[in-house]
């Protein structure tokens, strides 16, 4: 093993860099705890200990050697990670996990390859090379793809503290960061080791006390019905029929009791053509909520000339319909298909998605007798920009009707539920999310799962569930703090690796 010292430290504190030989499991052993990590076994720690792997493997290593080991984790990682596609299509599920795995192998390239001692390389810009991936995967392909995000794994962990804080980007910087700690411990020798796990343990202190200190101001309670109809999973929705979605949607409704103050109903339980005013849908509804004396919320798909409209639709205690929320953020290959005209001629994936969602406008807010209802439709739930929308504009709980039947695994409903729990705590709201097959949940601001539904069973979720006003600091600012922060600190590790390299190093 060649010894590989910083200049910039006493030798005797830094080991050197492991023969590829090492390096190479390293990455692949990173990569799969972080597979392991993810929803719906959420095993939070392993997400700390993969980055200890992953900055020992990249350690000291030049670009080519940091670019192969980003990739042996990646393979590692979205290979199985991303497994449960194979369902939803094969080649997507390639692209995808290539995809992955090339935007890991980029994150990898930007961790510096100074020799590492007490500031340079990978200490520092681990961490946040890895939230930058988090940043990419919700804005690249399609307007993002956040599902494999590595900070879904911690949801449940006490890393989600800094979310109200610096959001999803800082939780996953601090899980990072703490698996650097370790790495240094393995690492580094003497006073380089005090020094970087003293930084790094007194940093996470201030991050997750001061996340923890966050609160968003009481504005009283809500009894909400959740109503899951149940059904079978797996299928398509031009394989189901939308009928039976509804009727067993309503039959669920019958267990309600009392006068709720709120009912939600899932994301297209409802299918008709043109608008749902004046149709059997809609008298059955209002006829409910009149019943109850309740607002009642339903998903509703209209056919609209070529497209459709997925819309959340408020009715009132008196049964008229009395606002709206159509869905902004569509699934790709799922609500519309990129470059439809194209696929058309070389895939039959188009019959599979014949019409394509017409993109909502407007805040993603209902006004309701119950006060106003911040409201997000299924898969928007993993954009935290589409949740501010709704804080911002004076939701006082979050609404998240969805729709992840297709899937025969629980792995999506998995990953829905860690992001409404991170979109809780990111935003200091309650988060009540209806699936007509699962999961449906309550979900308290700290992110506490209060009820759960199974999946596939129909189920009534009722409880007394806080209102919240005012905004915590990431709902105010958004990613842009971390994101900028992210950027002038890589540079200036980046500086200083090229100051401190040596001549002549190698992979």
């Amino acid at each position: 093993m060649t010894e590989e010292i910083d200049i910039a430290a006493p030798d005797d504190e830094v080991r050197g860099t492991a023969p590829l030989r090492v390096a190479v499991p390293l990455a692949l052993v990173a990569g799969g705890a972080w597979a392991l990590a993810a929803p719906p076994r959420g095993w939070w720690p392993l997400l700390s200990l993969g980055v200890a792997a992953w900055t020992i493997a990249l350690y000291g290593r030049g670009l080519r050697a940091r670019v192969l080991l980003g990739t042996a984790s990646g393979v590692a990682c979205f290979g199985p990670g991303l497994w449960w596609l194979n369902g939803f299509a094969v080649p997507g599920y390639v692209g995808i996990a290539l995809l992955e795995t090339g935007m890991l192998a980029a994150a990898a390239a930007l961790v510096p390859a100074a020799r590492t001692g007490r500031w340079a390389g990978g200490w520092w810009a681990a961490p946040l090379v890895l939230a930058l991936l988090d940043a990419a995967q919700t804005r690249f392909p399609f307007g993002g793809f956040p599902l494999p995000a590595l900070v879904l794994s911690q949801a449940g962990g006490p890393f989600a503290l800094a979310a109200p804080l610096g959001g999803s980007l800082l939780v996953t910087a601090a899980a990072a960061a703490a698996g650097v700690a370790v790495a240094a411990v393995v690492v580094l020798r003497a006073r380089a080791r005090l020094i970087v796990v003293a930084g790094i343990t007194a940093a996470l202190a201030v991050v997750l006390g001061t996340g923890a200190a966050i609160t968003t101001t009481s504005a009283g309670t809500l009894d909400a019905a959740v109503v899951q109809g149940g059904g079978p999973r797996g299928l398509r929705a031009v394989f189901t029929d939308p009928q039976a979605t509804t009727d067993r949607q309503f039959a669920a409704a019958q267990r309600i009791t009392g006068r709720p103050d709120l009912v939600l109903f899932p994301e297209n339980v409802v299918t008709v053509t043109g608008p749902v005013a004046g149709t059997a849908a809609d008298a059955r509804t209002a006829a409910l909520a009149r019943t109850l004396g309740a607002p009642v919320v339903v998903g509703v798909v209209e056919a609209e000339g070529s497209g459709f409209r997925n819309a959340a639709v408020l009715w009132g205690p008196d049964g008229r319909r009395l606002d709206r929320y159509e869905k902004q953020h569509r699934v790709p290959f799922g609500e519309y298909i990129p470059a439809r005209a194209l696929l058309e001629r070389v895939t039959d994936l188009t019959a599979l998605v014949p019409r394509d969602a017409i993109v909502g406008q407007g805040p993603a807010l209902l006004r309701s007798p119950a006060g106003p209802l911040g409201v997000v439709i299924s898969y928007e739930v993993l954009f935290a920009d589409r949740v501010r929308d709704a804080v911002t504009s004076g939701g006082r709980i979050l609404l998240v009707p969805t729709n992840a039947a297709s899937y025969t695994t629980e792995e999506v409903p998995a990953i829905e539920l860690a992001a409404a729990r991170l979109r809780a705590r990111e935003f200091g709201r309650t988060v009540l999310q209806a699936a007509p097959t699962g999961y449906s949940a309550v979900v308290l601001p700290d992110g506490t799962v209060v009820d759960r539904s199974g999946l596939g069973t129909p189920s009534l979720l009722r409880a007394q569930v806080p209102l919240r006003t005012g905004l915590t600091p990431y709902a105010a600012t958004g990613d842009t703090p971390v994101l900028v922060l992210t950027g002038l600190v890589l540079l200036a590790v980046g500086a200083m690796a090229r100051v401190r390299r040596r001549p002549g190093e190698g992979a």
